[in-house]
């Protein structure tokens, strides 16, 4: 039987990483990586030395036949995103599903849980945590304003993710249905420059715009229920 490891990676400090991650990297036979030069960083840095292939969302289905044959000849495989828990948010969900689908119970995938921005920003948001949706990314286009219009409803905390290019308008989004709901900014969560900024939309908006160094980097949005 063939085990296929879906292992947390981290989302900034290279330090958060669990030893039983590091340990399964070493015993794989081959590492899918959403970006091999990404991943050659943590491996090289935990002296990891094992073959990597890239497998992302605008992978081939050559690909995942590829994967496939890997798995019948009893080869045990370990898939990592760049940043992070691997199909949070992430094409690697597609792929676990195929997996199930062609092999059920003869190939066994086994979680090896770690660093999440998730969580990491809920646990330092002050906001409710004993419940709450995620969304992920939010659509760019269609269906934008309507979830909005959820998020604005809604009685549990919602978390989501945002690029740098569209924060400000997320906030200007937020500030036109509840600009004085309570709203955190997680900011470069585990990196450097990490941030939390809690205070109303309206109030976010305004700092974002007059410090717009502050625009740069990865966002988790977290926003307090009603």
């Amino acid at each position: 039987m063939s085990n296929f490891y879906v292992v947390a990676t981290p989302i900034g400090n290279m330090e958060d990483i669990t030893l039983r991650a590091i340990r399964i990297l070493k015993e794989v036979d081959l590492i899918l990586c959403e970006d091999t030069r990404t991943t050659k960083n943590l491996l090289d840095k935990y002296e990891i030395k094992k073959p990597t292939m890239s497998f992302h969302s605008q992978s081939k289905l050559s690909k995942t036949d590829k994967i496939f044959e890997f798995l019948e000849e009893g080869k045990n495989l370990a898939l990592v995103s760049d940043a992070g828990t691997p199909t949070i948010s992430d094409p690697g969900a597609m792929l676990i599903a195929k997996i199930k689908e062609k092999f059920g119970d003869e190939v066994q995938v086994i979680p090896i849980p770690g660093a999440t921005a998730l969580i990491a920003a809920l646990s330092a948001s002050g906001l409710p945590t004993h419940e709450f949706t995620f969304l992920g990314f939010l659509p760019h286009k269609k269906g934008r304003e309507t979830l909005f219009k959820e998020i604005v409803k809604s009685e549990r905390t919602m978390v989501f993710y945002e690029s740098p290019h569209r924060i400000l308008k997320t906030l200007e989004s937020l500030n036109k249905f509840c600009p004085e709901k309570k709203v955190c900014i997680a900011r470069e969560l585990t990196k450097i420059y990490e941030e939390f900024k809690t205070d109303s939309s309206s109030k976010l908006l305004e700092f974002f715009i007059q410090n717009p160094i502050k625009q740069k980097g990865e966002f988790t949005v977290l926003v307090n229920g009603k």
